[in-house]
């Protein structure tokens, strides 16, 4: 039975993907945390801190699959620490001789920070792969549609001409930043945690600063400047970035939810057979995957907000927001993973209607070319005084329903030559092609 949306059976493919639900739920937490147990045990080892044999028989027992994770959580009930269940459970099933050498030294954060460095890497290389994936069906969008004429829109009114594959590059171009953001935070997040009490590793002596550089080296993990008890930065810039990453899908995702509205029916979303869009109303065809997108980008913004509050925290230890990350970075990591999914989806099967999208344009007549109008006049009167005389022929032409350029050659303010180059979509993209060029490459 479950009561969280990413272990649901009925409904957990809304939310995570199968590879992350696996890293997050009990046995693989559970599994990740006995290999870090292992990676502790050894590095202790070589420095002469724990036997040699006790090593390798931590390493010989240590599985997930030796333990009864519902004894593992009575133990953590009863004792109401947040370790000390798994830790008497795996000290039941080593060999006598290796049960004292278990988790020496270390604390709860040494556990649970670590675990999250592991995740974070492990979270950053799927992120990456499907940010990637994104960013090539935008790329192709752009390439593909570089020169499909469009209304674009500002305020949600129409604006002046562009292109579809101009709107493609705006995303490409961002999904290509999110790459770049990711990159850079890795090696600040990709690390160890070990500090013991305080985080002065005390309980090791002079074999502090070699155990911490030989507890990373066995993980393939950075080694901190210092242990980060109370420095929760890295998971708050981790989950920021989520964030980002989720809003600029929910950002494609309503651009794709609103163009393929009826009315506007410039582009759909890919359709499976068999998909049912309501109940009641069998018509329905709904915008599934496009909405989806701004629902899952709201909750890991939120999960962010709870992250950056972790930032605020007391002295050397400090719980609150340290087991709050227990719960937002997961889910955040679940959702991100689930929502580039679906946007991978959207952006691979978007269906673009070129002529209907031509066909809008068209029906603004040259109101929808305003500008240029107004530049070709400018060459006579200046730009300021031009837009005046514009704006008032707009404003009379959108009262009476008359075609601005039709006005503007009957008051005689423009001749038909200036208004035929003024009016043709194709000459007023200004440089948004060149743009694509830049985005998708040669």
């Amino acid at each position: 039975m479950s009561s969280h949306l990413t272990d649901s059976v009925l409904y957990g493919h809304l939310w995570t993907t199968p590879e992350l639900h696996e890293l997050f739920d009990d046995t693989g937490r559970t599994r990740s945390w006995l290999a870090i147990l292992v990676a502790l045990a050894h590095a202790q080892a070589d420095l002469g801190l724990v036997p040699a044999d006790a090593a390798e028989a931590i390493e010989r027992h240590a599985r997930v699959e030796r333990l009864d994770l519902a004894e593992v959580g009575a133990g953590t009930r009863a004792s109401g620490h947040s370790t000390l269940g798994l830790i008497r459970c795996l000290r039941a099933v080593l060999p006598e001789a290796a049960r004292e050498w278990v988790y020496y030294g270390a604390t709860v954060q040494d556990l649970t920070d670590t675990w999250f460095g592991l995740t974070m890497r492990a979270v950053a290389d799927i992120v990456d792969r499907d940010l990637a994936r994104c960013h090539a069906a935008s790329v192709e969008l752009a390439r593909r549609h570089r020169d499909t004429v469009m209304c674009g829109r500002t305020h949600g009114q129409p604006g002046l001409p562009i292109t579809f594959g101009f709107k493609a590059a705006v995303w490409a171009a961002e999904l290509a930043r999110h790459r770049e953001r990711l990159a850079q935070l890795r090696p600040r997040v990709e690390i160890v945690q070990l500090g013991g009490a305080l985080g002065t590793m005390e309980f090791w002596g002079e074999q502090a600063l070699p155990l911490l550089d030989r507890f990373a080296a066995q993980l393939d993990l950075g080694a901190p400047e210092l242990p980060w008890l109370t420095a929760r930065d890295r998971i708050a810039e981790f989950v920021m970035l989520l964030a980002l990453v989720t809003g600029t899908l929910a950002k494609i995702g309503n651009e794709i939810f609103e163009l393929q509205r009826p009315e506007i029916g410039e582009v759909a979303e890919p359709f499976t057979e068999g998909t049912v869009g309501s109940i009641t109303m069998p018509h329905k065809r709904n915008p599934e995957l496009s909405e989806h997108l701004d629902t899952l980008a709201r909750i890991v913004r939120s999960d962010a907000g709870v992250a950056v509050e972790g930032l605020v925290a007391l002295h050397e230890r400090d719980g609150r927001g340290w087991k709050a990350e227990w719960l937002v970075l997961p889910e955040a990591s679940q959702l991100t993973g689930a929502a580039l999914g679906f946007a991978a989806r959207l952006l691979e099967g978007l269906q673009v209607d070129a002529a209907r999208m031509r066909a809008n344009l068209e029906t603004h007549g040259g109101s929808l070319l305003s500008e240029p109008l107004m530049a070709a006049l400018a060459k006579r009167i200046g730009k300021h005084s031009a837009h005046e005389v514009i704006y008032a022929a707009a404003m009379a032409a959108r009262a009476d329903g008359t075609d601005l350029a039709d006005r503007l050659l009957a008051d005689g303010l423009l001749d038909a030559t200036e208004i035929a180059e003024a009016s043709d979509p194709g000459r007023a993209l200004g440089a948004a092609t060149a743009f694509v060029d830049r985005v998708v490459g040669p």
